[in-house]
């Protein structure tokens, strides 16, 4: 009983020092959403911010254009992650290749945004070839992918990593299925595609799922691409919450803390979602 406690034991003055940081923080944060800031003079608690921020335009705008920027790079990066990982698995994954798809992810967003500026920009590589070759007559004339209201370029970034990650991911659970399962679906008659829909999809669906939960909300909730590459409107709503967090009117921090909870909220839902998942989804462990 000692021995399994003393893990725990040793844990336990970091724990309380990092849950009382934490704690205060968050503590911190939901009381100024609700308009307790003593420094500046609000001492009464209400729910005012929060029907002022949710009923606001810029903040319902914000927060599509995360949902939509979150969701659409999540979904490529599962659908063109499972596809690539698929085909690797019927090829022999060399080291080579193991080292092509680890590169992207250990390299930092903020690098992969520097690129960005350097390649797509109306001033970058690309601009600048296809007015060499006369296709276009000035770099303004090229459509920039940075900074673009459709948040091409932010997805871009997100994809960079999501789709090595997911290949990586589900290449480990598709490499230990054996081969006999799809073999003997095609000698019942079933094609290639039929094969993958109803053999393959389904065991390897615990993971699709867990990478496609972790890269929405990796997106969702971040903070430094959309601030380097993304449209000045619609902004993030992580973006949007810093400026109005850092803004010198100090009565705008309650609407800053009204988004970080909102953030806080979703992020907590998409991990319940996840354990979720992964309880449903325990039986197709390999």
């Amino acid at each position: 009983m000692k021995n399994k406690l003393k893990p725990y034991l040793l844990l336990l003055p970091v724990t309380i020092i990092l849950l009382g940081v934490m704690g205060v923080g968050v503590i911190n944060c939901i009381a100024q959403s609700l308009g307790y800031f003593p420094q500046i003079g609000l001492t009464e608690l209400t729910f005012d911010y929060y029907r002022e921020v949710l009923r606001n335009t810029t903040f319902l705008k914000s927060l599509l254009f995360t949902l939509k920027t979150s969701f659409i790079s999540a979904s490529l990066s599962v659908i063109l992650g499972v596809w690539l990982s698929y085909v690797l698995m019927k090829e022999k994954f060399s080291k080579f290749r193991r080292l092509i798809l680890n590169t992207p992810i250990v390299v930092p967003h903020i690098v992969v945004v520097l690129l960005m500026f350097i390649t797509f920009s109306q001033s970058g590589m690309v601009s600048r070839v296809l007015y060499k070759l006369n296709i276009i007559d000035t770099s303004s004339q090229f459509i920039s992918i940075v900074s673009d209201q459709g948040g091409i370029g932010i997805i871009m970034v997100y994809l960079w990593k999501g789709i090595p990650y997911t290949t990586i991911t589900t290449y480990n659970i598709l490499r230990n299925m054996s081969d006999k399962l799809e073999s003997v679906a095609i000698n019942l008659g079933a094609n290639k595609l039929q094969s993958f829909r109803y053999i393959i999809l389904p065991l390897a669906m615990p993971s699709i799922i867990s990478a496609f939960i972790m890269l929405f909300a990796f997106a969702f909730g971040s903070f430094e691409v959309p601030f380097l590459i993304g449209p000045s409107t619609p902004k993030t709503l992580a973006v949007q919450a810093y400026l109005s967090y850092s803004s010198s009117d100090l009565f705008q921090r309650p609407d800053a803390m009204v988004m970080n909870v909102t953030l806080s909220l979703i992020s907590f839902v998409l991990l319940i979602v996840y354990n979720r998942v992964f309880e449903k989804f325990y039986k197709y462990k390999l």
